[in-house]
């Protein structure tokens, strides 16, 4: 006799932050695993055109306006994502920005923001969600991390802060959801290519990658893309019940070295 009950055959998934990125990229990638997606953020038209995609590829997709910040917007995208998928068994709260600046410069309502984002909207998703888990004894709860949570670099103070509490905060989760049969997981990407700050003008950049550059974080000019992530999260979520994928960093390759 198996320890735990399989996996349910199906899985839905709720995705916050699926407008672009990571969590566009994971909405692609789990769907054509044959999980059905709920995709959420506040720039809902992304969502829809996404899953219209999904749809058009045979996967099943919905989509809906969610804003993490917002405890009714959370509770909102919950019902209509349950009331068209069935109860969520797997969430990906990757829901955030980037704002760059300096700990004693940055704006302080543009730092409590990014706290609102990445860290309040992951306790927010939790709050609605994990009590269902709970009662049916299952589940993964998956945080976008960052290595920023491990190794703080300058320049991102926001964001720096926002990811280590981010990453407590699943830490602490997985204490207190032991033997309830639901799985809360960190999924810790290196440097990725996605939109977040492309807004950021030369002036600003320039000083932070020399920055990065002195302090060691600029090792090699690889970046990951958004679809490595997403097979991350694939590869937490498929795990037999039983194990469990605490924390899974994701870094980018070097480039080839030229041989002789």
């Amino acid at each position: 006799m198996p320890r735990f009950p399989s996996h349910p055959a199906r899985r839905p998934v709720l995705i916050a932050g699926a407008s672009s990125g990571i969590g566009a990229a994971t909405g692609v990638t789990l769907a054509e695993l044959g999980y059905p997606v709920a995709l959420g953020a506040r720039r809902v038209e992304q969502c829809e055109e996404l899953a219209g995609k999904i749809r058009a590829e045979g996967g099943e997709a919905f989509a809906y306006r969610l804003d993490v910040t917002d405890g009714a917007s959370v509770d909102e995208f919950v019902t209509a994502a349950e009331k068209a998928l069935g109860p969520i068994e797997i969430v990906v709260s990757g829901a955030g920005d980037l704002e760059f600046g300096q700990a004693h410069t940055i704006d302080p309502d543009v730092f409590d923001q990014q706290l609102r984002v990445h860290l309040g909207g992951a306790q927010r998703l939790a709050h609605r969600l994990l009590p269902g888990m709970i009662d049916r004894q299952r589940g993964d709860f998956i945080v976008i991390g960052s290595d920023c949570a491990d190794r703080p670099r300058p320049g991102m103070a926001a964001y720096n802060a926002a990811k280590v509490g981010v990453e407590a905060l699943a830490r602490q989760m997985r204490m207190e959801l032991e033997g309830t049969g639901v799985r809360a997981s960190v999924v810790r990407p290196g440097q990725t290519l996605t939109g977040m700050g492309m807004n950021a003008t030369p002036e600003v950049v320039g000083p932070l990658l020399e920055d990065w550059e002195k302090w060691g974080f600029a090792r090699h000019p690889h970046f990951l893309r958004a679809a490595d992530i997403a097979a991350a999260v694939a590869a937490v979520v498929a795990t037999p019940r039983g194990a469990h994928l605490v924390l899974v960093e994701v870094q980018p390759e070097a480039p080839l070295k030229e041989t002789p």
